[in-house]
């Protein structure tokens, strides 16, 4: 959670943040948030971490609300090589296992080329 909250307040391509969403317990935390972007799009961002589980949605979009990309690990496509993990963008792609910083790393690197 701290390196999640960490990214939302340093990165550089983020503009603004509001937490949408927020638990946690013990050995658990649930995060749901929205950012705007240096170019004005918007990333919206849910992780659950638990010590047992990591579900995680991050979904890109334009100022016109259109899907940039989606990256997610929701069990709904068995017949991808990288199964769960997968992305949207907006065909249906595999994806491997990434988190928050992997997702603002490839955002930056496609709106700062």
């Amino acid at each position: 959670m701290h390196k999640t909250l960490t990214l939302l307040k340093t990165s550089p391509i983020i503009k603004n943040y509001d937490i949408l969403d927020f638990k946690s317990g013990k050995d658990f935390y649930y995060i749901k948030a929205k950012t705007t972007l240096q170019d004005d799009s918007n990333l919206f961002i849910r992780e659950f971490i638990s010590n047992t589980q990591y579900t995680y949605a991050y979904h890109w979009q334009g100022k016109n609300g259109n899907i940039i990309i989606r990256w997610d690990n929701a069990p709904h496509h068995p017949n991808l090589k990288t199964f769960p993990h997968h992305k949207h963008s907006p065909e249906l792609k595999e994806s491997t296992s990434l988190n928050l910083e992997d997702v603002l790393k490839e955002i930056s690197q496609l709106i700062n080329p």
